[in-house]
């Protein structure tokens, strides 16, 4: 309901008003009835109102006045119809001054005041709309200049800009967050709508947890996360009720937002502890290590950098020995010999009380560190963050539980086909047909893995490909085709936008228009009537 307020120093001008049309039917209720400039202005220091009429000429203060103190001294932001009986051009003139809505002459009728009524609810709709489509191109040039952040490609100015708009941004140190989901197959078995109906769920309850603080939270960073994953910016000065405790603060955001059974468990990959914002691509590097290192510990919810990865334990002997013969396993694809490695090595580190958590963790970082390096030598170019998602993708296997010598087995036996995939170079001449593919089918439910299973390369490696000879992700491409015909159909067609992202893949028409901004800069409204007027 609207709040109005009238002010008038003749009772029956106020009550002939308040009974003039029906307020209640058209959204309106009256809060207040003043005598007078003065009273009004008490009134609106203490309370919200969205539309005050007030008379012209009044004792003790005018509504020239009353308007002009309310908006000098930044009291209110309502809108103000001036009522008068004097059709004086320099009344009007005075009233326009202070950004009077409407100049009404008495007597007032019926038709009048409707007229305003909707003129007040077509600009509060529009203000909204504006507001909504400033939030989201600065939402999406945030989350450009964070990406430049992450690459280490920034400048002094994309700095600038993120301290500038990110909320309580203080000169604590920060982190980089991943949030995923924990059980990928389950995910994989639903269709994209679904998959992207959970992660929305799962933005907005963080969003509501996280307050003001929600736009340090990113549901797309394209190139820097999955489909599965949310990012989160952590700072020491949010954690400050905590004793900047980032652990503490974390379980606070785990415990909030409490899951639905089809999320499945929500995991926080929490990056080391960087000095500066400028240094945030190493938190976010850190955090990568942390996607395969889980998929070989006890599940939890909530992974960070120092305690899980860089913490040195001498005491824990390194099983060097049985490691190397597990990595030439996986190298020459030996399935047998990988067997034996693994069986050493679970020997090794088995004590009476069965296997040591700390002593697997340990062996467990120098494997994924070999493992790494395995791959980098065969192809200097790979991505190794793209290599680290390759080893939390296939370590997460099904059918056996983490941590024990048959899952270490059967990751194994996996990247020694990774290994061997790498080797073939089974990329040469598939590109061609992929790009002729993308281009006649870009509105299907196309996957990577489909890809990959369609041409017989692992997806992880395909993944890495594209990067390297486009410069971006799969995903990434794949928006840039679908919102490029999207501003084609724009331009060409009087399709309404719900249409238009319907046609081109895209189900969501918010997530459409999100993408459509991050990528041209602006609506897909505004890039219609932009582009049709310079045409034109």
């Amino acid at each position: 309901m609207l709040k109005v307020m009238l002010v008038d120093d003749e009772p029956f001008i106020l009550e002939g008003l308040s009974v003039l049309i029906d307020w209640q039917e058209q959204g309106c209720q009256i809060v207040k009835k003043a005598s007078n400039g003065k009273e009004a202005y008490d009134y609106l220091t203490e309370n919200e109102v969205d539309m005050v009429f007030a008379d012209i000429k009044m004792p003790v203060m005018t509504g020239i006045e009353l308007m002009q103190a309310v908006r000098e001294e930044g009291i209110s932001d309502a809108y103000f119809v001036i009522v008068s009986g004097y059709n004086d051009f320099h009344y009007a003139q005075a009233a326009l001054r202070y950004d009077a809505l409407e100049y009404l002459l008495k007597p007032v009728g019926a038709e009048g005041i409707l007229s305003v009524i909707d003129k007040v609810k077509n600009k509060i709709q529009t203000d909204v709309e504006t507001v909504v489509n400033d939030y989201d191109v600065r939402k999406a040039y945030l989350t450009q200049n964070i990406m430049l952040l992450l690459a280490g490609r920034h400048k002094d100015k994309h700095t600038d800009y993120v301290k500038k708009n990110l909320h309580r941004y203080g000169d604590g140190d920060f982190r980089f967050v991943n949030i995923c989901f924990g059980d990928i197959d389950a995910l994989e078995e639903k269709s994209d709508d679904e998959v992207l109906a959970i992660k929305n769920n799962l933005y907005e309850k963080l969003k509501s947890v996280l307050g003001d603080n929600s736009d340090r939270l990113f549901a797309d960073i394209p190139g820097y996360t999955d489909e599965y994953e949310l990012s989160f910016i952590y700072s020491d000065d949010l954690g400050s009720e905590y004793d900047s405790d980032v652990n503490k603060y974390i379980e606070r955001l785990s415990e909030a937002i409490k899951e639905p059974a089809d999320e499945g468990n929500v995991v926080f990959l929490v990056g080391k502890r960087v000095e500066d914002l400028t240094r945030l691509s190493r938190s976010y590097s850190s955090a990568a290590t942390l996607r395969p290192y889980r998929s070989f510990e006890a599940k939890k919810n909530i992974y960070i950098y120092e305690d899980d990865v860089q913490a040195a334990d001498v005491s824990v002997p390194l099983c060097k020995e049985e490691l190397d013969g597990l990595i030439s396993g996986i190298e020459l694809n030996d399935a047998d010999k990988i067997n034996k490695s693994v069986d050493a090595l679970f020997d090794k580190v088995t004590g009476t009380d069965g296997i040591s958590d700390r002593a697997l963790s340990i062996n467990t970082n120098y494997l994924l560190f070999r493992l790494l390096h395995l791959a980098v030598e065969l192809d200097e170019s790979i991505n190794q963050e793209e290599v680290m998602l390759y080893v939390s993708d296939n370590a997460l296997i099904k059918g056996s539980d983490r941590g024990s010598s048959l899952h270490l087995k059967q990751f194994g036996y996996e990247y020694a086909e990774y290994i061997t995939s790498l080797r073939k170079n089974a990329s040469k001449g598939i590109f061609h047909e992929i790009e002729k593919e993308l281009a006649q089918n870009y509105a299907q439910n196309i996957t990577l893995r489909d890809l990959s299973a369609k041409y017989y390369v692992n997806s992880s490696y395909l993944g890495q490909l594209f990067k390297k000879r486009y410069g971006i992700s799969f995903k990434d491409y794949l928006s840039n085709i679908r919102i490029d015909e999207a501003a084609s159909m724009l331009l060409k067609t009087d399709k309404k936008v719900t249409e238009i992202a319907e046609e081109v893949g895209y189900h969501d028409t918010d997530y459409f228009i999100n993408r459509f901004i991050a990528i041209k800069g602006c609506t897909p409204s505004k890039y219609r009537k932009n582009e049709n007027g310079t045409n034109h």
